[in-house]
């Protein structure tokens, strides 16, 4: 999708769209939406209007959700990592392939 020839209205509303997206666990979502409207929000020769301010305010946001759901996950990767075996059945119940070795 070419979104360099529509409006500042339309991105706004879209690049919106794609940070609510996000909450919905799909923070790859978010990283779409700093990607797309970097560019827009940061990098345009162009005045600000209320649109580029709106679209900057969605872009930082954006990438704050996205760094502290990635932060999160690989928290949450270290700690299960670590401790499964620790965790006996439980562990074993979270687990999708219980791997072979230590038990």
């Amino acid at each position: 999708m070419d979104i360099s020839r529509k409006t500042d209205a339309f991105k706004a509303n879209l690049c919106r769209k794609y940070f609510i997206g996000g909450f919905a666990f799909l923070p790859f979502l978010w990283l779409v939406n700093v990607i797309w409207f970097f560019k827009d929000a940061f990098l345009k020769d162009t005045p600000t209007n209320m649109e580029v301010q709106r679209i900057r305010g969605y872009v930082i946001k954006s990438l704050v959700g996205c760094c502290i759901w990635t932060a999160a996950l690989a928290a949450w990767i270290v700690v299960f990592q670590t401790h499964r075996v620790e965790w006996d059945e439980l562990g074993d119940r979270l687990s999708f392939i219980i791997p072979l070795g230590m038990s």
